[in-house]
């Protein structure tokens, strides 16, 4: 017996010790991103927050102050409620546009026509351009005075406005020019149309639907899923834009295009207000975080899961 025993013993500790090493691996292939994660993201978030409570400028010392940083926002600063309402219209504006854009694009690209890699390479290749660059090619597309979007519209017998320094234009100009780069939601709702099961649509031609019927019954039902996520990124987008107003209007005329991210980079890094900075992100997060909590709490009422439905 204990000859058998001493001969199993190490077996067993080799057996043991694959199983730690088993249990080791996996956790070392995540390590970037948990590390990342922490020094990039976390780390960063909570200091933010822990610096919000001080009079911090970047080359100065600090002082704490507790939340007179929020109160001045709140109470004090009329550029805060200034460029909270630009970004408000610029959301109401954005999110619905930017969603029926690409739902459209994407079911033209869900048609089986020839040259299908061709068009979805072709208007998905606008998002992969940086900000700056594309700042510039609009810069010269609403150019008053030699833009080729007058220039069209002149051809028309329309004489357009002078897109970037009208300030009843400004915003709306902010809004097609984000538009451009919206083919990465364009594939998701792609994808999503291409889990679609086609037996559904058999079954509607059957049943004698149209295809505007089989649309609104079908497609946009089985998309909600798809629609909800697009929908929750596409607000945050639109409470972060910065690079297009900084590029091409720096936030006028007469602040009609200066977003609220652009009152917190211009608090920290054109005055050094780091520390007021700090709190309106915080800020724009909370409500961010709340928007967000509304469109999940809302989503039971119209999102529909294929799966819960058959359970139920």
């Amino acid at each position: 017996m204990k000859t058998e025993y001493a001969a199993a013993a190490p077996t067993i500790k080799i057996q043991n010790r694959k199983a730690r090493w088993g249990n080791i691996v996996p956790l070392l292939f995540i390590a970037p991103w948990v590390i990342g994660f922490l020094a990039f993201t976390l780390g960063p978030l909570l200091y933010s927050l822990f610096i919000s409570f001080f009079d911090w400028p970047i080359v100065g010392e600090k002082k704490f102050i507790g939340i007179d940083n929020y109160k001045t926002m709140f109470t004090d600063d009329p550029l805060f409620w200034e460029s909270l309402g630009v970004t408000l219209k610029f959301a109401c504006l954005f999110v619905p546009l930017n969603i029926i854009t690409a739902l459209f694009l994407a079911i033209l690209l869900n048609q089986k026509v020839k040259g299908y890699s061709l068009f979805r390479t072709f208007f998905y290749l606008p998002s992969v351009i940086s900000g700056v660059a594309l700042a510039m090619i609009w810069a010269w597309v609403y150019n008053g005075e030699y833009g080729i979007l007058n220039y069209f519209l002149s051809r028309l017998g329309v004489t357009g406005p002078d897109w970037l320094n009208d300030p009843n234009w400004s915003l709306i100009a902010m809004v097609i020019a984000s538009l451009w780069g919206q083919g990465t939601m364009m594939l998701i709702f792609l994808a999503g149309l291409k889990a679609i099961p086609n037996d559904l649509y058999e079954a509607a031609s059957i049943d004698g639907a149209n295809k505007f019927q089989q649309f609104f019954k079908i497609t946009i039902p089985m998309l909600t899923p798809t629609i909800l996520f697009n929908l929750i990124t596409t607000i945050i987008s639109a409470f972060q834009q910065l690079t297009l107003a900084l590029v091409l209007t720096g936030g006028g005329p007469l602040k009609s295009t200066y977003f609220y991210a652009m009152y917190v980079y211009e608090n920290a890094f054109k005055y050094f207000k780091m520390g007021y900075s700090s709190a309106n992100a915080w800020f724009m997060f909370v409500v961010v975080l709340i928007l967000t909590l509304l469109v999940f709490k809302s989503s039971s009422a119209w999102v529909y899961y294929e799966g819960e439905m058959k359970n139920k």
